[in-house]
């Protein structure tokens, strides 16, 4: 994309401008992810600014953290668990759900994946997706998309980090998965314990301490589980 803020990319039936990449460069710094040192994303160094210059940015109030901007606990522990794993999806099709950054979606290319996709719902998220993809020299085809009513378009392994934080939000995830584990996909979560993950309906795969943000969590450390669902 360059530095040509006129160029546009079509991402499912929208629009990401390069000025959307030039807003995560000039936010963030590029280094290797704690705990998941293979992976290099553009992260921000201060949450709550960021958080701030992002709403001015958009000219709204109350929006939600920049996801997109830091390592998020269950991302690390499926990342991890990727990378350590990486038969999981090797030349097999992966989605990347919720994405964020992009950490799990360029973990999996980076273990072999044929192909990778990332699903997210903010414009900044798929931004900092095609500039984290690029940085690690992989291909993650990044969607500005709400998929949830889907089943995962037939990719074989579905991933998601810390999708089960809130209620609403479980609500409309757990039948995503369940569907797309229905079709025979392999669908793993991270959860760094959220209220709302159905544990009865997951098998624990592994478990780590994942060093995170502490001005976004309630600790430096998060005991995270690596979950499958099962079919």
């Amino acid at each position: 994309m360059g530095n040509d803020t006129a160029t546009l990319r079509s991402t499912a039936g929208r629009q990401i401008s390069a000025a959307d990449e030039e807003f995560v460069r000039a936010h963030t710094r590029p280094g290797p992810v704690p705990f998941v040192p293979e992976v290099r994303l553009h992260m921000a160094q201060d949450a709550i600014e960021l958080w701030e210059v992002t709403e001015r940015a958009r000219g709204e109030i109350g929006l939600p953290p920049p996801f997109w901007a830091f390592p998020w606990a269950g991302g690390v522990a499926v990342a991890r668990h990727v990378l350590d794993r990486p038969e999981l999806v090797a030349g097999r099709s992966v989605l990347d759900l919720a994405a964020g950054s992009g950490l799990v979606g360029v973990a999996a290319a980076l273990s072999g994946a044929s192909a990778v996709r990332a699903a997210e719902i903010d414009a900044y998220a798929v931004a900092a997706i095609a500039v984290n993809a690029a940085a690690n020299g992989v291909a993650v085809a990044a969607e500005l998309a709400d998929v949830l009513d889907g089943d995962g378009d037939g990719c074989q392994v579905v991933l998601a980090g810390d999708v089960f934080y809130e209620r609403a939000m479980a609500a409309r995830f757990l039948p995503f998965l369940e569907r797309a584990a229905a079709r025979g996909a392999t669908v793993v979560v991270g959860d760094p314990g959220r209220a709302y993950l159905p544990r009865e309906r997951f098998t624990a795969l592994a478990e780590y301490a994942v060093p995170v943000a502490a001005d976004l969590e309630d600790a430096a450390v998060k005991t995270t589980t690596v979950w499958a669902l099962r079919g």
